[in-house]
C-alpha cells in the first residue's frame, strides 16, 4: 500500500473519531449544566483544558461559557481540532483515498460534513443536547458502515490504528481533567452530588450502563479503573491500546517485513505495561502523573507511525 493511501486512511479515521468525542464532551456537559446544583461548578473551563489548547480559545473567545466553548469546539472553522474542522479534514482524506474506501463509507463521511457544517450556519443551537446525540449517531453509523463494508485488509486495520490512538488520547484527557476538577468539596464526597458528576464521566464515554453491570454503586476508584484498565469495554485505554497493538501486528503481517517498526514494539510495551498496573499503582503515585506519560507515549507512538509507514514511498 502507498504510504500516502495509508497516511490519508488513518488520519481521516482519526479526525472523525475526534469530531465524536468531542461530541460526546459538549453533549455530556450541556446535560451536567442542567443537572447539578444552581453555581456548585462551572463546568465549561474544564473542557477546554482537555483540548489543550487554552491559550487559542481564549485568544478567540475569551472567558467560557456554553455558548463560546460550544462555539469553540464544535463549528469553529479556524480551529484546526474543531469538529467541523476535523470533519472536513477527514472528508478531504476520504477524497483522496476513494479507490481504496467503500462508496458507502464516503458517502457517510461527505453527508456527516455537511450535517455539521448546516448546523454551523445557525446562530445558536436551539437544542443543543438533541444536536450532540445526532453527531453522536452518525458517528455510530459511520464506523459501523467502515467496518462492514470494507475488508479488514491493510486499509482498514490503519483505519482502525488512527480511531484508537485517537480514543485513547481524548478518553485520558477527559479523565485527567475531570479527576481533579469534579469534587469542590470535600464535603460532596459520597453524596448524590458525587454520584451525578461521576456518572457523567463515564456518560461521556457511553460507559455507565457498562459500569453499572460490573458495579453496583458509583466509586471513583473503580471508575478510574474502568477507564484505564477494563479489557473488554471499546473505550477503555488499555482496550484501545491492545487494539492498536493487534492492528499493527496485522499490518506488520501484510507487509510481510522482518521489522514491525517502533510503533509496534512501543505498543507492545505499553500494553503490558497497562495490563501489569493497578488502580491503586496509579492513584498513589499521581493520577496526573500517569495520565501525562501515557500522553507522551501515544504521541510517540503517533511519530513512530509516521516514521515506520507515511515516510516511506512505498510500504
Amino acid at each position: 500500500m502507498l504510504s500516502r493511501v495509508a497516511e490519508s486512511i488513518y488520519w481521516m479515521s482519526r479526525q472523525v473519531e475526534r469530531a465524536e468525542n468531542l461530541a460526546r464532551f459538549l453533549e455530556v456537559t450541556h446535560n451536567l449544566a442542567l443537572d447539578q446544583p444552581e453555581n456548585l461548578i462551572d463546568p465549561w473551563k474544564p473542557l477546554i483544558r482537555v483540548t489543550a489548547d487554552d491559550e487559542i480559545f481564549q485568544a478567540r473567545h475569551g472567558s467560557p461559557d456554553a455558548k463560546s466553548v460550544t462555539q469553540f469546539l464544535a463549528f469553529d472553522d479556524q480551529y484546526p481540532n474543531s469538529m467541523l474542522s476535523s470533519l472536513r479534514q477527514a472528508r478531504e482524506n476520504a477524497r483522496s483515498v476513494r479507490e481504496s474506501l467503500s462508496s458507502e463509507c464516503y458517502e457517510q463521511l461527505n453527508d456527516f460534513y455537511h450535517f455539521v457544517n448546516d448546523a454551523a450556519k445557525e446562530k445558536w443551537l436551539e437544542s443543543p443536547n438533541q444536536f450532540f446525540d445526532a453527531v453522536r449517531k452518525i458517528a455510530l453509523q459511520w464506523t459501523g458502515v467502515l467496518d462492514s463494508t470494507m475488508s479488514h485488509d491493510l486499509g482498514w486495520q490503519f483505519a482502525n490504528i488512527g480511531r484508537l490512538i485517537e480514543r485513547a488520547d481524548k478518553s485520558s484527557r477527559i479523565l485527567d481533567v475531570k479527576y481533579f476538577s469534579l469534587l469542590p468539596r470535600v464535603d460532596d464526597v459520597g453524596t448524590a452530588v458525587d454520584d451525578l458528576q461521576w456518572s457523567t464521566l463515564l456518560l461521556a464515554i457511553s460507559g455507565f450502563e457498562a459500569y453499572r453491570r460490573q458495579h453496583h454503586l458509583v466509586n471513583i476508584e473503580k471508575v478510574v479503573e474502568f477507564f484505564l484498565f477494563n479489557p473488554t469495554f471499546p473505550r477503555s485505554i488499555l482496550f484501545c491500546v491492545a487494539g492498536v497493538d493487534s492492528s499493527l501486528g496485522e499490518a506488520g503481517c501484510f507487509s510481510k517485513s522482518d521489522d514491525w517498526g517502533v510503533a509496534k514494539a512501543r505498543t507492545s510495551a505499553l500494553r503490558h505495561q497497562l495490563s501489569e498496573t493497578s488502580v491503586k499503582d496509579v492513584l498513589d503515585s499521581g493520577m496526573h502523573q500517569f495520565i501525562d506519560a501515557l500522553q507522551m507515549e501515544l504521541n510517540q507512538i503517533g511519530e513512530a507511525m509516521n516514521e515506520d509507514y507515511f515516510h516511506n514511498s512505498v510500504h
